[in-house]
């Protein structure tokens, strides 16, 4: 099996350098213990995949606190030069603040650079999934064959509202942009059944499960079980292995994934063979699915 870590984060020494604001990062810091592990290195990243198993990753650049997005698509895409047959990248965009023109310039220049997709954020900057002034990057994103991944469920930053990633707002994204590969990134937690529903309904939709802990996706009680229940069936072509680099250990999370009561067939399609039908890596592809969203 080839495993693909659907979600990891750029090296920090990759990264543009830029302050991060505590009131950011504090929260975050204390649920997930990203003190230790918030400055790992591309050796560290590759070494961990190694260790783990995963024969591929792509690496999002993260546009979290105003930092510089051509910088950073530039530094994804460079990576990918470097590194292709272990790396994709997903580019992102500038929104603080958002100038629509420009934003869909970047998503041009990510897909000149052989970028696979578009990773945003926009609740970070008080903005809901299907605000009208990200409909140009999505239709962008679209005309170029390129993916979409948003965040969705709860972020631990203290000052920003957890309502902007409500997943059901990715519905009427999905509604106007039927071609469009929506990637549901971290999977919508608490929101799990109104994810299904949008997944069920909208077969472009993914959930990526990075930075979380897999071993409460099938605990009961968890507020996890419908999606366990969907993923184990009707949506185990939409379901992707992530961890969010260096949030999560990759060992670690394939660990806790085994472990549960997943179909053979899920498991394998979640570790990898639907992200690598997605990235249209030879001799990877599964059959089942549309070619309108063989792409991302």
């Amino acid at each position: 099996m080839s495993i693909v870590d659907f979600r990891v984060r750029l090296p920090t020494e990759l990264r543009p350098a830029v302050d991060l604001p505590a009131e950011y990062v504090d929260r975050y810091d204390a649920v997930l213990g990203l003190e230790e592990r918030r400055d790992m290195s591309l050796d560290a990243l590759v070494a961990e995949m190694d260790v783990a198993g995963v024969s591929h990753a792509v690496v999002h650049a993260e546009y979290e606190y105003g930092d510089p997005a051509d910088d950073l698509n530039e530094a994804v895409a460079a990576l990918v030069a470097k590194m292709p047959d272990r790396f994709s990248g997903y580019g992102t965009v500038s929104l603080a603040p958002l100038r629509v023109m420009r934003a869909a310039a970047q998503v041009t220049r990510s897909a000149q650079l052989g970028l696979r997709g578009i990773n945003i954020q926009p609740s970070f900057f008080g903005m809901p999934i299907d605000h009208p002034q990200l409909y140009p990057v999505y239709a962008k994103a679209c005309e170029l064959g390129l993916g979409v991944g948003v965040h969705t469920g709860i972020n631990y930053t203290s000052h920003l509202p957890i309502k902007h990633d409500h997943p059901l707002q990715l519905d009427q994204v999905a509604c106007d942009f039927p071609e469009l590969t929506l990637i549901a990134c971290h999977a919508g937690w608490p929101w799990g059944a109104e994810l299904v529903a949008v997944a069920r309904k909208h077969p472009n939709v993914y959930l990526e499960f990075g930075g979380l802990a897999p071993k409460y996706v099938g605990a009961a009680g968890t507020g996890w079980e419908v999606v366990f229940r969907f993923m184990n069936s009707l949506l185990s072509e939409q379901v992707l292995f992530g961890t969010d680099w260096p949030v999560f250990p990759m060992a670690r999370a394939l660990a806790e994934w085994r472990d549960l009561d997943l179909k053979p067939a899920v498991l394998e399609a979640l570790l990898g063979g639907n992200a690598n039908r997605l990235l249209s890596r030879p001799g990877t592809s599964l059959p089942g699915r549309a070619e309108a969203h063989r792409r991302s």
